[in-house]
């Protein structure tokens, strides 16, 4: 509990916007200092191009093919004033925790430290890993100079976002595209003196649109809540005046693939697309990614760490609609699986909590799971 309250205590805001934008130095610092006491070999890495944000692995024991647990140490900003409790003060109301991050994730990194400080004293046949991260919640920089390394950390990794103690095995991907188009101003009264992109933009709305009912006819998986590939036209913006011809014309879309479908090929079919709308109407265009994009992920149901955790929880392994780091240490080439004990209803969330009845009994799953994992 004391190191919940010191985790929450401590801001680590990540976010595209500087003004929000904050360093998770001071959270690295604390589970340094904690994992060392416990005996943990501790690694802080400062990433390059990013100052202030640092990523830490921390290893107990010796060998190879270990059990390696993972999670973010940054929290999204928090709507002031919305809060009921201190975002930054552990709260125990009502049989939950308040407080941000508690969910989404830094909760898991002292129930981690726990479950270690209580194993039995015979030695680990394999290492157990304390692995944490900069920057999820915004640009994936942790992640992504982590898989850029392309050092193995271990065997099996689970990563604790809050999936209310059920194991996802998959999730579906995250790609955020601008596609912009260039046309020629001018007066509205003779619409031959100009070529107006928003006309053009509403024939590249139409074309993305009928792509999106093709993606979701050819790709299906009723394992997720939401069966097939997504596709939101969230943001647009163009033009200045109504007696002036549009200009310029910018839109922004999400898109969210089902595992199989990779981010390359889909960026590529948008150039395509916007390409040939662009050309039939003698526009300029680009299209370019919002940021970098998350794969989707899919562990196979017959990994050993999943038919574990199926065990272990009594829970059949899911399938989830947010992204996280999975594909990133799955490129490390380990059997990953997400599972923790927050609920992804709670994160992003004005008085995020945590149940109190997830505590001991995460801890204890955890346990089995190092016992299992690393000394089995």
């Amino acid at each position: 509990m004391e190191m919940m309250a010191r985790l929450v205590a401590t801001p680590s805001v990540s976010s595209v916007s500087p003004s929000y934008d904050q360093s998770n130095a001071a959270v690295i610092a604390l589970l340094a200092e904690w994992a060392e006491g416990l005996g943990f070999t501790v690694e802080v890495r400062d990433l390059p191009g990013h100052p202030g944000k640092q990523n830490l692995v921390a290893t107990l024991g010796q060998g190879e093919n270990g059990l390696v647990l993972a999670g973010h140490t940054d929290t999204v900003p928090y709507d002031e004033g919305r809060w009921r409790h201190d975002p930054f003060r552990l709260t125990e109301d009502g049989g939950r925790l308040y407080g941000l991050g508690v969910a989404d994730m830094k909760a898991f990194f002292a129930l981690t430290l726990e479950a270690v400080q209580g194993l039995g004293p015979r030695p680990l046949a394999r290492p157990v890993v304390l692995l944490a991260t900069a920057d999820e919640e915004s640009s994936m920089c942790g992640a992504i100079a982590l898989a850029e390394s392309g050092r193995a950390l271990g065997r099996y990794a689970v990563i604790g976002e809050p999936t209310g103690l059920v194991p996802v095995r998959m999730h579906k991907g995250i790609l955020m595209e601008a596609v912009r188009l260039v046309g020629r101003a001018g007066h509205s009264s003779d619409p031959a003196l100009g070529n107006s992109a928003l006309e053009g933009m509403h024939g590249v709305l139409s074309d993305l649109l009928d792509w999106r009912a093709e993606l979701q006819a050819a790709h299906r998986d009723d394992t997720f809540a939401v069966p097939v590939p997504t596709m939101n036209l969230g943001r647009i913006g163009g033009g200045d005046n109504p007696n002036r011809i549009c200009g310029e014309c910018e839109l922004h879309l999400d898109l969210r693939p089902l595992p199989g479908m990779r981010l390359t090929d889909l960026r590529g079919e948008l150039r395509r697309r916007v390409e040939r709308v662009a050309a039939d109407r003698g526009l300029a265009w680009e299209t370019r990614p919002l940021f970098a994009g998350i794969e989707a992920m899919e562990t196979p149901a017959a990994s050993v760490l999943v038919r574990a955790l199926e065990d272990l929880t009594g829970s059949p392994a899911g399938a989830a609609a947010f992204g996280t780091e999975a594909p990133y240490l799955t490129a490390l080439g380990m059997e990953t699986v997400v599972w923790g004990p927050g609920d992804i209803a709670q994160a992003h969330q004005p008085d995020e909590y945590l149940a109190l009845a997830r505590v001991p009994r995460t801890v204890g799953l955890l346990q089995s799971l190092i016992e299992r994992f690393c000394r089995d």
